[in-house]
């Protein structure tokens, strides 16, 4: 009986300690809980962009083949270093067409004062038989763009350039046949204005070809890097297709993404200081220069049905106040 009695003390004491040693661990960590939630601050809200630079992309107006790359991908430019080098026989052979015509026309204009010469109709005979010539090659090259239209080869804009350079020539044959017709009839003074025109119009084909033959050589528009190279050595460039990229070193700033609700702190015209990871997390001030609402597709929606709000996205960027000649587009740019 003596030995129940103390086994039944010896147990309500184990307890008594037992509930002491929870309740004091249980004060424990209601008092860390208080130091930790008065004391210890929540990091920083990290916000990660990007480095980005303007990118120039090359093309031109002559379509041909390319022949010669002046360049490689990487290579530092300067504006008007000559890129590359497109050869286009066409063209070639229309500015020798347009000479011819600039020629004809001008004998033409020379002699029309004389009269109704033998030479002058012939002279005019052989205008209207180029541009008959001309006619017939048209024609035959758009019956083959539309042929190749209708199988779905070409594209429509094609064709549509090939009904363009025919109707022309139709057009060309029928103010030779007119300037024939005139010459046999005899010069008078709108035929002096006509020849006179002709050559005009002879002369504005000759500068259309030699502007288009500019663009074989195509040039450097700023200092930059090369990016991207297109194209290789050989192959066929169509008109205003891209040839390269040319990334504008002295022109690059930082992209962020953000909610709208940090934009009370990024206004317009601010400087902030970002860090770049990639540069031994070397940090520079940015002013920002752009700030634009990215659309509802990128809006961040509320996870809750009553006390919380959509928040919409905006981009914003900032150009680096100093130059940073190791910042490469792509780059991860941190704001704190």
């Amino acid at each position: 009986m003596a030995d129940n009695i103390q086994n039944t003390i010896d147990e309500k004491k184990e307890n008594r300690r037992l509930m002491s040693s929870l309740a004091i661990v249980v004060i424990l960590v209601a008092l860390l809980a208080l130091v930790g939630f008065l004391f210890i601050k929540e990091p920083p809200e990290l916000i990660e962009g990007q480095a980005d630079a303007t990118s120039v992309r090359i093309s031109g107006t002559l379509p041909g083949r390319v022949t010669e790359f002046m360049v490689k991908e990487g290579d530092m430019v300067k504006e008007g270093d000559t890129l590359v080098h497109i050869h286009s026989a066409l063209a070639e052979a229309k500015l020798l067409q347009a000479e011819n015509m600039v020629e004809a026309a001008e004998a033409m204009n020379r002699k029309v004062d004389s009269g109704t010469r033998v030479q002058i109709i012939q002279s005019a005979y052989q205008l209207w038989q180029q541009a008959k010539a001309a006619v017939g090659i048209t024609k035959k090259t758009y019956d083959r763009m539309e042929a190749l239209f209708t199988k779905g080869v070409v594209s429509e804009q094609k064709r549509d350039e090939a009904k363009a350079a025919y109707d022309a020539a139709v057009a060309a044959e029928r103010a030779a046949e007119s300037q024939y017709s005139l010459a046999k009839q005899g010069a008078q003074s709108e035929d002096k204005q006509s020849a006179s025109a002709m050559v005009g119009v002879a002369r504005g084909g000759v500068a259309e070809v030699n502007a288009l033959l500019d663009d074989q050589y195509l040039v450097a528009p700023c200092d930059g890097q090369i990016d991207v190279i297109y194209p290789h050595q050989g192959e066929l460039v169509a008109m205003g297709a891209p040839i390269m990229n040319l990334l504008r070193t002295d022109d690059k700033w930082v992209t962020f993404n953000v909610r709208e609700e940090l934009l009370n702190d990024l206004t317009l015209g601010k400087t902030i200081k970002v860090m770049i990871p990639a540069l031994d997390k070397k940090e520079v001030e940015a002013r920002i220069y752009y700030i634009q609402d990215m659309g509802s597709y990128a809006t961040w929606r509320a996870t809750k049905s009553t006390g919380d709000w959509d928040s919409r996205t905006f981009q914003i960027k900032a150009r680096p106040l100093d130059s940073i000649p190791n910042l490469r587009p792509g780059m991860t740019v941190i704001y704190r």
